[in-house]
C-alpha cells in the first residue's frame, strides 16, 4: 500500500502495524498465503493474509475530506 502502515487484526483480537507483508511475517512468523472472502455479487476479495495459525484481515488508513 505504497509504504503505508496498514493495521492487521487477526481471529483472536491481535493487532499488529506493518508496511508491507515481509514485515508483517517478521513480526508473526510463519509461512504466508493470502486470504480471500467472498462479495455479495459471488466474486472473490483478497483481504488479508495467513501467517502461521494467525487470519490477519488488512484494514487501510483512511482519509476524509474536511
Amino acid at each position: 500500500m505504497n509504504g503505508k502502515p496498514i493495521l492487521y487484526l487477526d481471529q483472536y483480537g491481535n493487532r499488529w502495524h506493518a508496511r508491507t507483508v515481509a514485515d508483517l511475517r517478521r513480526q508473526i512468523g510463519g509461512r504466508v498465503s493470502k486470504m480471500f472472502r467472498d462479495k455479495a455479487d459471488g466474486s472473490t476479495v483478497h483481504c488479508g493474509y495467513v501467517i502461521g495459525g494467525h487470519w490477519c484481515t488488512a484494514y487501510a488508513p483512511l482519509e476524509l475530506a474536511a
